[in-house]
């Protein structure tokens, strides 16, 4: 049942995505509906000139402004909310630029929303562009390594699809990068704990670590293994490629239960983690879910109460019933067609014969 459960849910996403009905944020798309654009003024100090975020070359202690011009095609003021964002990463191993509620790592020593400040709201006149300053001051100390995050755009008060009552939002995004030297950090990872939470409302156990490094990890593997303590015999597993994290940023990484009950106990999570460059992380980390947790968790699983919301031994009441008058009915027909051709048979039988002539 659980299989067929996910199957199902999963077809149910597939349509709802083709379909239009999960609203999705746009990242810099020219035909999204909306009158708001914007364009990245580079400065000098732009370190690659290629791409289509700030990729800055900064000295220590520098105060800087840069510049992202805004603008209005339509024929009404606009107003434009904007958030300045640290680079987090999260479970899926995504670095996410935008607003969040991911928390940020000890590790982290220069924060991007400390350094950059601007407006949050930005009036742009209709049919008008403006210039929309960023202010960048610098540590005094020189650091080796990356500062990011991004700069997140959305106009205030977009049209609402009134017959689908679906509201279609766009915001854009524009990332910030900030280095003062060409020397390479090797990333370092450091496991903080291991916890039993839910995913989704979906029972799981995660595997919190920092990269506690101003370096970025690309293409990062993930490879668990959840088991009872003193046993060898894994009970959930997970594995996970192609993974990403920012600079001093930690990632909660979930193992899900799979739409099982969660049990209290003593248990064991062995943890590899490996990265381009040959970088490997092996652990091995011992927790509790204690029985509150477990009480909690299972009340609030969503594949569980689907479960439960299902009455097996009346459904197969029902079944069995259905099939005994299936039956009960197959039979009284049989057996009354055989009878009425077991009469037919005998009024013929018994037909008088003709008497012959004398």
């Amino acid at each position: 049942m659980k299989k067929f459960f996910s199957m199902w849910l999963i077809v149910i996403l597939y349509i709802g995505i083709n379909s239009g009905f999960l609203s999705i944020i746009a990242q810099a798309s020219d035909d999204d509906g909306s009158s708001f654009t914007y364009k990245v003024i580079q400065p000098e100090n732009q370190h690659n000139k290629e791409v289509g975020y700030f990729d800055l070359r900064m000295t220590p202690d520098q105060e800087q402004t840069v510049i992202i011009k805004m603008n209005n095609s339509s024929d009404k003021e606009i107003t434009v909310n904007v958030s300045l964002n640290s680079a987090k990463t999260n479970t899926n191993g995504v670095i996410e630029y935008g607003p969040s509620k991911l928390e940020k790592d000890k590790s982290l020593k220069y924060d991007f929303a400390d350094l950059v400040k601007g407006d949050t709201t930005v009036k742009i006149p209709a049919k008008q562009s403006v210039d929309y300053p960023l202010t960048i001051k610098m540590p005094a100390t020189q650091f080796d390594g990356v500062i990011s995050g991004g700069i997140y755009m959305i106009q205030k008060g977009q049209t609402e699809d009134q017959e689908a009552m679906i509201k279609n939002e766009y915001g854009y995004l524009v990332g910030m990068i900030l280095t003062e030297t060409d020397i390479a950090i090797k990333p370092s990872l450091q496991l903080n704990k291991v916890f039993a939470e839910q995913q989704n409302y979906r029972n799981a156990v995660f595997i919190n670590y920092s990269n506690t490094q101003q370096a970025y990890i690309d293409n990062m593997t993930v490879d668990v293994q959840i088991m009872a303590k003193g046993s060898d015999e894994v009970l959930y597993d997970t594995k996970q490629n192609k993974m990403r994290m920012a600079p001093n940023s930690q990632i909660n990484f979930p193992v899900l239960m799979n739409g099982e009950k969660m049990v209290a106990g003593d248990y064991r999570a062995h943890v590899l983690v490996t990265t381009d460059n040959d970088g490997r992380w092996e652990w091995e980390q011992e927790f509790t879910i204690t029985d509150e947790e477990a009480d909690k968790f299972n009340q609030e699983d969503v594949s569980l109460l689907q479960e439960s919301r299902v009455n097996w031994p009346l459904i197969l009441i029902l079944v069995a019933g259905a099939l005994s008058m299936v039956l009960g009915i197959f039979f009284v027909v049989h057996f009354l067609n055989r009878k009425k051709k077991r009469a037919k048979k005998r009024r013929k039988g018994m037909k008088p014969r003709k008497k012959r002539a004398e």
